[in-house]
């Protein structure tokens, strides 16, 4: 490894770093804006420069400068200071003196360099020069005379989002950054371009002129529009949520997230539920939803809950923690009760083992797969995050192959038709890639568990060499066969046992006379029939619409959860306020039912509940992978018919999107095509 002198400290690095890099790992800040660790190198910028020897009497730009052995590098020489001094001059003659009402003010990286190592003066005195606002969608808004021309959101959008909108037009002062034909950016990553926009150029049009960010107050949580599992940091303001941001996390989202996830936020005060309601079935109103105080809800739910006995099921929503699931669980037993399901829309795939139905090479593991084979997924919709790990691989060299209805997945994908008995017949081409390859991946979806193809993919294991040998302590040393869910609360359910051989369709069969729908707003309105329907959930959705008793939940955001991600990482997230009005925490609502109906469940706290869910459930305690040893069970191999994706509208998938202004533009707009005006137009 070379070794170079940082200020008189000597080191030894890593092959192939630069020198910026170089620095950092020798404790030296460098200022930059072009540089991103996850982006290209464009060096444009200039702001790294630095004095190294042996090499020319004059600053270099660390950035893109290899380091070698026998280099010695200073960052804090008077011609270093000079030469970075009149680079943040040069940056600064066009910019606005925005600062006061610039929403990335205080997070803004021109803002504190210019602090740090700009001059208090300026030489130019000629007219700054000014930029017309581009149009970037829903999502984006432009300031577009802040902009220093950095390159990040151009290299983003084609590197990481796999769409290269975004681009340069005209040179020198005339340069300006604009996308394709001025339309909207269509990635769902888009307002990642706000996060690593170093000025005031790219903001979160949501979110404009509505905080600052010393007011607010910073809470960790799991993001549940997905089941991946991003790591999210929400900043609230008093008893609103304003804001979503991605926290860095390297094995599971890095330092992105999806749009969904990020500009959900607005419906976290939109249609909620915040008091009872009850449906009677007699009297003046019968039929009709009314208001109702809580000691009523609660009586009759308790008396209802008496009289179905043992007949009663719990149907889990896709948004829904382990807390809670284990408490309705636990609630059903004290009934003789088993009838626990998770899965809405009617999938009914074996649980035997929960390696046959997790993602086992780990999300950041299948960046190294160099053949890959896609059934009936759209990842680009059904997990973001993923799919971006995906291009990784894809530029790294890896071929990717795909059964299932073509779609932009922003990488070069061989699609070899869409009938699920290619998995009987895998195409010779596809065949001798998986021979060649020594990380194969095999990703299964929605659509294809849809079409009963588990039995068939896992038949492939074998031939395609989806699971290498073991290591001497006894876990695969590559594991590449992989199923991707789209709900945040599946792993978990599948753990806690919301899983009937059948589906949903047991428990219809099963005729209860009562079904809890916590949460649940996918399952269709006319199931269950003759059933007293009890909806526990946040919004307004349909679930609520069918329901005979509403009781108003918990957000995510609005109470401490445990989360299983399909990789089968747990990892917790906490409460950031309260819920609205009248509304409790789900477990809390069980709990207080339970007394009445005289089966009072063993917890009177969150802390009881979990002590009590992790000894049943010991792998629920664990921060991290849960250890699911490759033990696949015995299906029948046999799968037919074309695939259909189950995400028809990426924007709209889930009770709290659906109430979504923005979401719901995002839709019309990128989705649908409907055209927006802005005010000027």
């Amino acid at each position: 490894m070379p070794k170079v002198t940082v200020d008189g400290i000597e080191l030894e690095v890593p092959q192939g770093v630069t020198v910026l890099q170089a620095c950092e790992l020798a404790g030296k800040e460098i200022p930059r804006f072009c540089y991103h660790e996850r982006l290209s190198i464009a060096g444009n910028c200039r702001m790294c420069l630095v004095e190294v020897a042996p090499g020319p009497p004059k600053p270099q730009a660390s950035c893109a400068l290899p380091a070698a052995d026998g280099q010695t590098i200073r960052t804090d020489t008077a011609m270093v200071k000079k030469a970075r001094e009149g680079v943040m001059e040069f940056l600064l003659i066009n910019h606005p003196l925005d600062c006061p009402i610039c929403d990335q003010g205080g997070e803004c990286d021109l803002q504190d360099q210019a602090m740090a190592y700009g001059r208090s003066f300026s030489r130019f005195e000629e007219n700054k020069r000014a930029i017309d606002d581009k149009y970037m969608g829903p999502v984006i808004k432009t300031s577009m005379t802040r902009c220093i021309q950095c390159t990040r959101c151009v290299r983003f959008a084609e590197e990481v989002a796999g769409e290269p909108e975004l681009g340069m037009l005209y040179r020198g002062e005339d340069a300006q950054i604009t996308s394709y034909l001025e339309r909207a950016v269509t990635s769902e990553l888009a307002g990642n371009l706000a996060d690593i926009c170093p000025v005031g150029a790219l903001l979160q049009k949501p979110q404009i002129f509505e905080s600052r960010p010393w007011e607010l107050r910073r809470v960790p949580a799991i993001d549940v529009m997905d089941a991946v599992g991003s790591n999210i940091r929400l900043d609230v303001r008093q008893r609103q949520v304003m804001r979503i941001l991605p926290r860095i996390n390297e094995d599971v989202n890095e330092e992105w997230i999806h749009d969904k996830t990020r500009h959900h936020v607005d419906a976290l005060v939109r249609n909620r539920l915040d008091r009872p309601w009850v449906r009677p079935k007699e009297g003046e109103g019968a039929g009709k939803l009314r208001e109702a105080d809580w000691g009523e809800a609660l009586d009759v739910f308790a008396a209802r809950l008496k009289k179905a006995g043992a007949g009663v099921a719990a149907i889990a929503g896709d948004l829904l923690d382990a807390e809670t699931m284990y408490a309705a669980k636990k609630l059903l037993e004290a009934q003789g009760s088993a009838l626990l399901e998770g899965r809405q829309t009617g999938l009914a795939y074996d649980i035997s083992s929960l390696s046959a139905v997790a993602f086992n090479s780990t999300i950041a593991g299948i960046e190294s797969a160099d053949a890959v084979l896609l059934v009936g997924t759209n990842p680009r919709w059904e997990a973001p995050l993923i799919n971006t790990r995906l291009r990784k691989a894809a530029r790294k060299g890896a071929r990717i192959f795909a059964i299932g209805p073509e779609v932009d997945l922003g990488m070069r994908v061989e699609w070899i038709g869409n009938d699920l008995k290619l998995l009987g017949k895998i195409p010779k081409g596809v065949s001798e890639a998986f021979e060649a390859a020594e990380r194969p991946a095999l990703i299964l979806g929605p659509g294809a568990l849809a079409g009963n193809a588990l039995g068939a993919a896992l038949a492939l294991a074998g031939p395609l060499r989806l699971v290498r040998p073991s290591t001497s302590s006894g876990q695969a040393a590559w594991n590449g066969f992989n199923v991707i869910h789209t709900a945040a609360s599946r792993m978990a359910g599948l753990i806690l046992g919301y899983a009937q051989p059948g589906g949903i369709a047991d428990i219809e069969a099963a005729e209860p006379q009562m079904v809890f729908l916590l949460g649940a707003d996918e399952v269709a309105a006319d199931r269950f029939k003759g059933a007293f329907k009890v909806y526990i959930g946040h919004h307004g959705d349909v679930g609520a619409s069918s329901a005979d008793l509403v009781l108003p939940g918990a957000a995510y955001a609005e109470k401490h959860g445990t989360y299983v991600s399909l990789e089968g990482r747990v990892q917790r997230g906490e409460r950031a306020v309260f819920p609205p009005g009248e509304a409790r925490e789900d477990w809390a609502i069980l709990r207080a039912v339970s007394e009445l109906a005289g089966q009072a469940l063993p917890f009177d706290s969150l802390d009881q509940l979990r002590d009590s869910m992790i000894a049943d459930y010991p792998e629920l305690g664990r921060d991290g992978l849960i250890d699911l040893p490759w033990a696949p069970p015995e299906l029948d191999s046999k799968a037919e018919g074309a695939v259909r994706y189950p995400i028809a509208d990426f924007y709209l998938t889930n009770a709290i999107c659906r109430a979504s202004p923005t979401m719901r533009r995002c839709s019309e707009e990128l989705l649908h095509g409907r055209e927006f005006r802005e005010a000027a137009e």
